[in-house]
């Protein structure tokens, strides 16, 4: 059987609000996961136990845990408290909370990769640990954890197609919308994944660029 393009373009309306509620709910759970794992990160490198050991239960509980099950306590087992997220919403806080957990990681690392012989130079000369973080460990670490973090960012937007089980609009939703209505499931997975493939290809192919620049940056020893 021949894939029918007349099917994509009659459809292509759906797909493309698909593809924008994709990219939608991406970018605002990529903001709050990133602020989720900066502050997730300061925690785990902080000297304070509790802010240690609570950032560790956060990272352990969501990177051990699968995003459905998680997406599920929050859509349907909520309301049984009272509480009512539309779809968006619950897809929101379950994926940067999700993601936040890993970012936490990709940041903490790349903030210890940074030399101690810096921090201990810094130190020495009377620098604020504040100042020594913001002006000298931070802008460094940047560059290291960058290239790792579009890539999560990849997995955040294909972690996205879970949203369809709660009636969100997202590619896959859109899909299955097409599939019902004409009959050739066939054209429309195929023009999902393909959506899916155009946004996370790009995503790690900037990644892939920006690990190259990486290198040629030489951090001082």
């Amino acid at each position: 059987m021949l894939f029918d393009w007349d099917i994509i373009v009659e459809y292509l309306p759906i797909f493309i609000q698909g593809f924008f509620n994709t990219i939608k709910i991406s970018i605002i759970s990529l903001i709050f996961s990133i602020i989720l794992g900066l502050i997730g990160a300061f925690c785990r490198i902080s000297k304070n136990k509790v802010l240690n050991t609570l950032a560790s239960i956060y990272v352990n509980a969501f990177r051990s845990t699968a995003l459905l099950a998680q997406l599920y306590l929050l859509y349907f087992g909520l309301p049984y408290i009272g509480i009512y997220l539309t779809a968006f919403t619950t897809g929101v806080i379950s994926l940067s909370l999700a993601e936040g957990a890993y970012i936490t990681e990709i940041i903490r690392s790349g903030i210890q990769s940074v030399p101690k012989e810096q921090t201990e130079a810094a130190l020495s000369l009377g620098m604020k640990p504040n100042t020594l973080m913001y002006l000298i460990i931070l802008p460094q670490a940047f560059f290291i954890f960058l290239p790792p973090l579009i890539g999560q960012t990849a997995r955040l937007v294909m972690a996205s197609s879970l949203f369809s089980i709660i009636a969100y609009d997202e590619i896959i939703r859109a899909a299955g919308t097409v599939a019902a209505y004409s009959f050739a499931p066939s054209e429309a997975y195929l023009t999902a994944a393909f959506l899916y493939f155009i946004i996370c290809y790009s995503l790690l192919k900037f990644s892939t660029y920006l690990e190259s620049k990486k290198k040629k940056t030489i951090l001082p020893k």
